[in-house]
């Protein structure tokens, strides 16, 4: 028999006013979090207190919201990352920014599902690519997806460009149909999400052919050139050119402008990932590096990284809308597109693989309409001349080396005081970037350049200034002088 008495809940409050009090509460101690970041030691090791805390059982029974905000407040909130703090320099990744967090909340509060709907929400996200296609350069009719950051923006742009060089329908034939093994070329800088989208995309790691580096670590064009006719040649077809606008290990830039004629002289896809660079194209001063951008025929873009988006947000931008589509689309029963309604309009999950989208697009719409494109320009500027202060202050020591010119907002140096070898001058270097991180004063990576170790500070933060770029250098030679008279006592950890 059918059970009709039977009680009803909801995930509602069920005290209205006393939840408005404590999200007021949130609201302020995060104001607070935020404009005293500076005066908090950028990271600390959670202690076994700390750590016990999240070992608790599954809960069964309901507590007080405001007790579970307290167990954020004590073990949560003291020990994050780091990287909104103005010295966190470690993994380019961006430092976020309060509006940007509204945005989110905002975002949780509208609950719309991207992937597909006639809403104001889904013309919002529309609005936001086509403002980064704008941004860029790309021409009227390219299309745009927001994604979870840059390596999935590789992705999708990668899987385009496979799907549109394989010469057979790989959508309803599959890779083991294609014709020929294709060819796809980077740097021997390129990042490390390119063999995880050759995996992806079923066509194996030795499917990306990394082309031998300058000595401004940029792709030799020439080498290229060569590498395209001995694959023709092997029976193999050349498809797409990954350029690197921006590279991991120390901000170079390819030469993207001679990239696009190969492409266009070789019928060949370009496929540029811009997540560190790309948006150089908005700061006055330095957009000259990025020329040829506009030329791509896709673009993966971190809008956490150059806008300083909370995470998590990038974008993916492909000059042919249809071929964008069809590599993505699917005819579902469930999910059929009407003339009047709620899907009365088309579903943007038909240029990703995400059926369910977050509303990412409104913390993106919400910083541009606050701050406009030109500040995100200027701040890309102040970055790399921040970078360009750094390199100064390192030629002026004797005891610090410049590993490798910098470009744009990425420095490689490391503490050498001569008389040691690379074996030695890893464990020392390493040591000062450990002990840098355990104090809370600064955190920088490591990492290999030309087979040298080396120190790397990435300066994608907006709330960095040049007194704690001397800091660093400060701290760096203390370091290092205290190690000389004291050697370490034993091989740092792993990180």
């Amino acid at each position: 028999m059918q059970e009709t008495n039977f009680a009803e809940e909801t995930l509602d409050p069920s005290n209205w006013d006393a939840t408005r009090a404590l999200a007021h509460r949130m609201v302020d101690d995060a104001i607070d979090h935020l404009r005293g970041v500076r005066d908090r030691p950028l990271w600390q090791e959670m202690p076994l207190s700390a750590r016990a805390a999240f070992d608790g059982v599954l809960p069964q029974v309901p507590q007080p919201l405001d007790a579970v905000y307290s167990d954020i407040t004590a073990h949560l909130m003291p020990h994050p990352m780091g990287n909104i703090h103005p010295r966190f320099w470690m993994w380019y990744m961006g430092a976020g920014n309060f509006t940007g967090a509204l945005g989110d909340f905002l975002a949780a509060i509208d609950g719309s599902n991207l992937g597909a709907g006639n809403m104001a929400a889904a013309q919002l996200d529309r609005q936001v690519t086509r403002w980064i296609r704008e941004m860029v350069g790309f021409p009227e009719g390219a299309s745009g997806t927001l994604v979870n950051g840059g390596s999935m923006a590789n992705i999708i742009g990668l899987m385009a460009a496979r799907n549109a060089m394989a010469g057979v329908d790989l959508r309803q034939e599959g890779v083991d149909a294609m014709p020929q093994p294709l060819r796809f070329y980077a740097s021997d800088q390129v990042h490390s999400c390119h063999h995880k989208a050759m995996n992806l995309l079923g066509l194996g790691k030795k499917s990306l052919c990394k082309i031998p580096s300058d000595d401004a670590f940029r792709m030799d064009i020439g080498a290229l050139k060569a590498q395209i006719r001995a694959d023709r040649d092997q029976g193999i077809k050349p498809a797409c050119v990954i350029a690197t606008a921006g590279t991991t290990n120390t901000g170079s830039i390819d030469d993207l402008s001679a990239i696009a004629d190969l492409c266009a002289a070789e019928g060949l896809w370009m496929h540029i990932d811009g997540c560190i660079g790309a948006l150089i194209v908005l700061a006055p001063r330095h957009r000259h590096l990025v020329t040829g951008i506009d030329r791509a025929d896709s673009l993966a873009l971190d809008l956490h990284k150059g806008l300083q988006a909370p995470f998590d947000v990038g974008c993916t931008l492909v000059r042919d809308r249809r071929q964008h589509r069809i590599t993505f689309a699917e005819d579902a029963e469930y999910l059929q597109k009407m003339s009047r309604g709620i899907a009365a309009a088309e579903f943007l999950h038909d240029y990703s693989l995400d059926t369910t989208r977050g509303f990412r697009a409104l913390k993106i719409w919400m910083m541009i309409k606050e701050h406009g494109a030109q500040k995100f320009g200027r701040l890309i500027d102040q970055g790399i001349a921040q970078a360009q202060y750094l390199t100064g202050l390192i030629a002026d020591q004797p005891l610090l080396d410049q590993m490798a010119p910098t470009v744009i907002d990425i420095v490689c140096f490391r503490f050498n005081p001569g008389g040691r070898d690379e074996a030695a001058l890893r464990e020392l270097n390493t040591e000062i970037m450990l002990r840098m991180q355990e104090t809370g004063v600064a955190a920088v990576s490591d990492t290999t350049v030309k087979g040298r170790h080396c120190l790397r500070v990435a300066i994608c933060n907006h709330r960095t200034r040049r007194m704690d770029l001397d800091l660093l250098v400060q701290e760096v030679l203390r370091i290092g002088s205290d190690l000389l008279a004291t050697p370490i006592a034993a091989a740092s950890g792993g990180r």
